[in-house]
Parts: structure tokens; sequence; C-alpha cells
């Protein structure tokens, strides 16, 4: 296989605030990998929540293991991943761009969607929210307009007036709510906003509290009244026995695992110990959207409204795409349906 690593830049519609922080341009890595003329893509998404994910710090990663990539024959994308994960089991945001290239190009090789040779359907798919940012409430409303008619939204939050937040969306529309507050709430506060969040039309909490606050979620998962899913606190496959004894679900991130290849098993053993199962996105292209849209048959919820926050020339890609919550997959397109509209 030939392997290709090439910047991207990837501004955003409006400024995305949450607990963490604010973001106006993601810059991520594209990956690109041939066999017999044909290529698949992959996209590495930057992140400092998480580490020092960079696209300098994933490139150095990828570049060292150039040599071990490119003596491979793409054969079966998680035999590869097995195969690959000594040299970049590591820098799993890394590892997650070239194993969504790899699917992509196992796809195209085999000219069938990825979620085909799977042997899924796509009859019963979960619909996507879209994520609204922390801002002034009047902007907060005025971003919930412009996407107006989802049947879901996810609220960032974590300010000293979350609550008010949350009323004043909902008179704006009768659509579900999610609620992510980024690891920036204590257990009492978790407790004493859930009966009203719940009166609010809310659906689930996403990560309340720090990712090591074990003792917390304990006693959060003991009296809440609405099921808690884990974002923070589960990174990778080790990390679900434990989110297991004080959540109610997990919210895999295919940057934090390593790709489709340890998504699909992180799905496969939340199931075995009775949690829900979520998928969600960074700020990323339609190349990784498309590829996190393969596991759509396999999940209870997901947040793929990736690509939709990118400014309106801010994508480089087509592929699946997100319709008012609802996944359209291209038609007549094998892989992970990317194509690229920009040059790279």
């Amino acid at each position: 296989m030939d392997l290709q690593i090439t910047d991207i830049r990837l501004p955003l519609r409006h400024p995305f605030t949450v607990a963490h922080g604010t973001t106006t341009v993601k810059h991520n890595l594209l990956v690109a990998l041939t066999q017999n003329d044909v290529t698949g893509y992959g996209e590495c998404a930057s992140s400092s929540a998480y580490g020092d994910y960079t696209p300098a710090s994933m490139r150095a990663s990828l570049e060292a293991a150039r040599g071990r990539i490119e003596a491979e024959n793409l054969d079966d994308p998680a035999a590869l991943w097995d195969r690959l994960e000594p040299v970049l089991g590591s820098n799993r945001f890394a590892f997650c761009g070239l194993d969504q290239a790899a699917h992509d190009l196992w796809g195209k090789l085999h000219g069938t969607p990825v979620w085909q040779l799977w042997g899924h359907t796509l009859d019963h798919l979960p619909l996507s929210n879209y994520s609204i940012g922390i801002d002034p409430v009047e902007k907060m409303v005025a971003k919930l307009r412009e996407f107006d008619g989802w049947p879901i939204y996810k609220i960032k939050l974590g300010t000293d007036h979350d609550l008010d937040l949350v009323r004043a969306l909902r008179e704006h529309t009768n659509a579900t709510f999610r609620i992510d507050a980024n690891t920036s709430w204590s257990a009492d506060q978790t407790l004493a906003l859930a009966p009203e969040l719940k009166a609010l039309g809310v659906e689930f909490l996403e990560q309340p509290l720090p990712r090591d606050d074990w003792e917390g979620m304990a006693k959060v998962k003991a009296a809440c009244v609405l099921p808690v899913i884990a974002d923070e606190s589960c990174l990778v496959e080790g990390d679900i026995e434990k989110c297991a004894d004080v959540f109610d679900g997990i919210n895999i991130k295919l940057c934090k695992a390593g790709g489709l290849t340890p998504a699909r098993r992180m799905i496969a053993r939340a199931r075995e110990l009775g949690l829900r199962v979520m998928a969600g996105c960074m700020t990323e292209s339609t190349v990784s959207i498309s590829s996190l849209a393969q596991l759509l048959p396999e999940l209870d919820y997901v947040d793929m409204d990736g690509a939709v926050l990118l400014a309106p020339d801010g994508d480089i890609a087509t592929g699946v795409r997100l319709e008012k919550g609802r996944a359209i997959f291209p038609d007549g397109v094998s892989g992970n349906g990317v194509t690229l509209t920009v040059r790279t």
C-alpha cells in the first residue's frame, strides 16, 4: 500500500464552545491508502482534551510507522489493525485515520459499501442530533432556528445558568434534547438538575462529571432520574468494564478508540454488559462522518453532525450526509462512500 498524509483546514460555521474551550477552525489530517490503483480515505481529528493530538504529532506517528504500513497488503481491515497495533497503538487518534482509510479501501476493492460487507442493512437507523455550543442565550436560540426541524438537539452546558439556557431553548422547539456537560458538573449538581431537565424533555445526560470521578458517578447512577452516558470516561476498550458499573451507556468516538475496528469490539462488549451504545464525533469532515455512518445499524444513538458544523464551503468531501438528523447514504458508491471535492 502507498500512504499519503495531508493537512486539512476545516473552518466552522460558528465558533463552537464547550466547557473545555472554543473552536473556530479545526486542523485535522487526511490519510489516503492506495492499493491496486484504488484509494481509500480516512481522517485524523486533532484534540487537546485527551492529549497532544495535533496534526504534527499524528503525522509523526504515521511517518514512524510508514515502513510497516506500506509493506502491508490489505486483506481484512481488522486483521491489519491487529498487525499494526504494536507500532500505532500509542496514538489512537492517528490510528483512527489509518483504520478509516483501510475500511474505505477495503470496501472499494470489493465494490461494496462497508456496512454491507459487515452484513448490515439500512432499514432501521438512529437519528442524529444537531449540537448547539455554549453561547449567550440569544445566539443559542439563533443556532437552533438556523437548523429548525431537527428531531434531536444536543445542548452543550457548563455555565452558571445551565437550566435557564435549556428553558429558553425549549420555548422554540418540541424536539428531544440531549445534554452534554463535558465533565463540568458535580454529582450533587447533576442530581439536582436532572428532574427539571427531564421535565423539559431531556432524553439523557452525557458525561456530567469529571472522567475519573467514579465515586461521584456511582452516586449519580443510584439516584439519577435520567440515563447517563459515558464519553470522556470511556476512551478505549479497557474502559468499558468500569463504566458498566456507573453509567447506563457509552459514547464511542472513533478517534479515541482508534478507528472502526476497536469501535466494533467496544459495541460488542457493551452489549454483553447491557449498556446502551452511542457513537459520536469531533468536528470532522464528511470523510470521517461517512466512516462513522457505517456503524449506524449497530447503534442506539448517534451524534454525527461534525460536518454540519462546518462553514458552507468548509468541507473537503461528499459522502453520507444528514437531512434533519436522517443519514442519507450516497447511491452507487462503495467503501465508506467518500468522494473528495477538493484537491489535497
